[in-house]
């Protein structure tokens, strides 16, 4: 079947330039005369989001884990009817669809991002991945956003968004229901260029929310013949992360019913708790020794996990350290395991921001410094591979790649000739090798 996204043949009838300039007065907090070329509903967006502090370049927030958002995916009642979105919305080869059709929660957060690859790589870089938080308090007017705050479906081109990082990309949004109730369960988006806000579009993402709801209460009487078994109510957990990035002093934060409490570790025992975070089958106190000391002592090990149980003990209880192997009874997320979910996902910048730089950077533990390394090379080769020059550029002033000249040669082959940032390349990758 072919991809119903094709180009438009008529251009929007206000100018992306004049927008973009109505955009930069607004934020200036003047009251120019272009502002009434913005459409109203653009207009009450924007205004919206400078309310909520949204930043102009800001990146959104990314709300779930890898583990965290396959869970919170199976449970949504929206699970059930992703054949029929992608049925609908990416028929034939949806890797070659030119769009990227994403479905998200009634909060704003994106729980699948699909369709055409090199799009999603684009789109990835300004944080448009499954997990990422697109309502309009995060990131401004987009469609994803505006649709579930105006409860009503939404078209919103290139310079129209509030956030500049966005506006290359055209959008439309529609809000999905609970046939019953009528409850907002949330939205589905498909994103691309001019041919994501056509009229046909949005007839099309209209009639593709309203055949899922139609499908969600055919379903639901289905399972009414035939009820599921009842499962016992799980309490709700605590949520433990380790930030180990830029630090030598960990940060442990736990958050669970009654708030979230941060304490600093030692070095010795933020090496022990990384090394089970990372290795979550276990390991023997012959093998962690090594990895902790470089060598076999388990007699020096022992005392240190004694302590450690209790720092944990009172704090988070499902943290404490088993034995034989040592393990950690309950997940621990770190920051350096954020970092390499969001590169999975495509979300370039959104990593590059959060690498806060190495994994506890003094550590000489063999099995940290092996993390260490595993994350740095993982992030320059993804970064490398797939990601815009805008991101490159910026990672290339980070301390990890301030002197790598393949890095910084990469970035000269992709500037356009008459690019001013050229020359400082060049004068970078003369000096480093000189030296």
């Amino acid at each position: 079947m072919p991809s119903p996204w094709s180009r438009p043949t008529i251009s929007p009838e206000t100018s992306g330039l004049l927008i973009a300039r109505a955009h930069d007065e607004l934020l200036a907090g003047n009251d120019d005369r272009r502002l009434d070329d913005v459409r109203p509903l653009v207009q009450d967006s924007w205004r919206r989001s400078l309310a909520s502090l949204v930043g102009p370049e800001g990146l959104p927030t990314l709300e779930f884990a890898s583990d965290e958002l396959e869970a919170y995916r199976r449970a949504h009642p929206l699970a059930g009817v992703m054949d029929m979105v992608r049925a609908l919305l990416l028929p034939g080869t949806a890797e070659d669809s030119g769009v990227v059709v994403a479905v998200g929660d009634a909060a704003g957060r994106l729980l699948w991002v699909e369709g055409d690859q090199r799009v999603r790589t684009l789109t990835g870089d300004m944080g448009f991945v499954a997990g990422a938080n697109w309502s309009e308090d995060a990131v401004g007017t987009s469609a994803p956003g505006t649709a579930l705050t105006l409860d009503r479906s939404v078209q919103i081109r290139g310079a129209e968004h509030f956030n500049r990082l966005v506006q290359a990309w055209s959008c439309t949004a529609a809000p999905v229901h609970d046939p019953e109730t009528r409850q907002l369960l949330g939205m589905i988006d498909v994103t691309g260029g001019p041919e994501a806000v056509t009229p046909q579009a949005q007839l099309l993402v209209d009639a593709t929310a309203r055949a899922i709801e139609s499908e969600i209460l055919v379903a639901r009487l289905r399972a009414q013949q035939t009820p599921p078994p009842r499962t016992p109510r799980r309490s709700p957990g605590t949520r433990a992360v380790l930030r180990i990035l830029g630090r030598d002093r960990a940060l442990l934060e736990v958050s669970g019913e009654t708030g979230e409490t941060v304490v600093e570790l030692g070095a010795r025992h933020a090496e022990i708790l990384l090394l089970l975070a990372v290795h979550r089958e276990g390991m023997s106190a012959e093998v962690l020794s090594e990895a902790v000391y470089g060598h076999s002592a388990t007699e020096t090990l022992r005392p240190e996990m004694v302590r450690l149980r209790r720092v944990l003990a009172p704090l988070a209880p499902g943290l404490v350290p088993a034995s034989r192997p040592y393990r950690l009874p309950d997940g621990l997320e770190t920051d350096a395991q954020q970092v390499l979910s969001l590169l999975d996902r495509g979300a370039h910048r959104v990593a590059l921001a959060a690498y806060r730089g190495p994994v506890l950077p003094d550590s000489v533990a063999p099995g940290v410094a092996e993390v260490r390394e595993s994350v740095r090379s993982a992030l320059r080769e993804a970064l490398i591979e797939e990601a815009g020059i805008d991101v490159l550029l910026a990672y290339a002033e980070t301390a990890d790649a301030r002197e790598d000249v393949e890095l910084l040669r990469l970035c000269l082959g992709m500037l356009p000739a008459r690019s001013p940032k050229r020359a400082g390349l060049v004068t970078r990758i003369e000096r480093l090798e000189g030296d």
